[in-house]
């Protein structure tokens, strides 16, 4: 397994924060980074466009005043989440803008682009893209990614169908650099099972939804840390990609989880903001992504306290005797 300089001493956990729509805004990825996990965020959370500025400024600033005043316990890099797909029409924007503030470390998504790692390589940073399957792995590799995040089956949003164990260790066979697993991981046993397979890290995001720092109505936390697995819904109607979902926001927006249509793909968005008559609840405003890791979540705290239990988690999982 391979772990790039940047997070070298610099971690509590082999963690990466996922990048949440909507709800990953500057307050929850200073905690996530000051508590020793990679914080993470979209970049479209940032609207208008121009807030990017202030949120990249705004998050350096504290990291840097916290790493000064705890020489001993730096914080974890943060990640900025770019959005590859042909609807996004502000990835230039916000590339420069990544460029400009110096990014430590960009996730891309739905897409690769050979030209997007050469401008991260170029200011120093590094691109771990998301896949579902081997050829979209393959393709991230050979366009300049340094990095892998394994979307296995069971991880919130837009999620694969590959098991984890599977798919690491397929990727294994041909890819020794960094591999960060998503798919139901919410408990520090999860994070060391990740380990096991193989992983660098484990990728997390439904756990810090139910985190007093997250951008989520009170309702959808409540609701995360009231869910189970059977809970989840896999669906493509809301937004064009298969993904999962909670069951009882569905059920909420007048639905049948059990009879859904299917979406056409091509008609994938990501404007939550946009006006005029819908024919389906919007995502991730009314329908509410999760991923089947939830029953490990019991309540809604801080990220650093939720970090702390993972941590304790993860230091006490050994195997059991045979």
């Amino acid at each position: 397994m391979s772990m790039p300089a940047l997070f070298k001493g610099r971690l509590s956990l082999p963690v990466i924060g996922a990048p949440l729509f909507i709800i990953s805004v500057p307050d929850l990825v200073i905690a996530q980074c000051k508590a020793g996990v990679v914080g993470s965020f979209p970049t479209l959370n940032a609207r208008p466009p121009e807030l990017l500025d202030e949120w990249l400024a705004r998050i350096k600033e504290e990291l840097a005043a916290h790493d000064k005043a705890n020489p001993d316990r730096p914080s974890a890099p943060f990640a900025v989440n770019q959005i590859v797909h042909k609807s996004n029409n502000r990835l230039d924007h916000d590339v420069a803008l990544c460029e400009k503030h110096k990014v430590p470390m960009i996730i891309s998504s739905l897409g690769a682009r050979e030209e997007l790692n050469q401008a991260v390589h170029n200011w120093g940073g590094i691109v771990f893209h998301d896949v579902i399957n081997q050829k979209f792995a393959h393709k991230a590799i050979e366009k300049g990614a340094d990095g892998l995040i394994l979307v296995a089956a069971g991880a919130g949003g837009h999620a694969g169908v590959i098991s984890p164990l599977a798919f690491v260790a397929e990727t294994r066979q041909w890819f020794d650099g960094p591999i960060a697993l998503s798919g139901a991981i919410a408990s520090g046993k999860a994070i060391r099972a990740a380990r096991i397979l193989g992983a660098d890290f484990a990728y997390i995001g439904s756990a810090f939804i139910a985190t007093q720092e997250a951008n989520a109505v009170k309702r959808y936390k409540e609701m995360i840390t009231a869910s189970a697995a059977e809970d989840i819904v896999y669906s493509n109607l809301f937004t064009g990609v298969h993904g999962n979902y909670l069951k009882p926001s569905i059920v909420a927006a007048g639905m049948d989880p059990e009879n859904l249509p299917t979406s056409d793909a091509s008609k994938m968005s990501f404007d939550t903001d946009a006006s005029g008559e819908r024919a389906k609840p919007k995502a991730w405003k009314e329908i509410w992504g999760s991923g089947q890791g939830v029953g490990s979540v019991g309540k809604v705290v801080p990220a650093a306290e939720l970090v702390a239990r993972l941590k304790r988690e993860y230091d006490a999982a050994i195997d059991p005797p045979l």
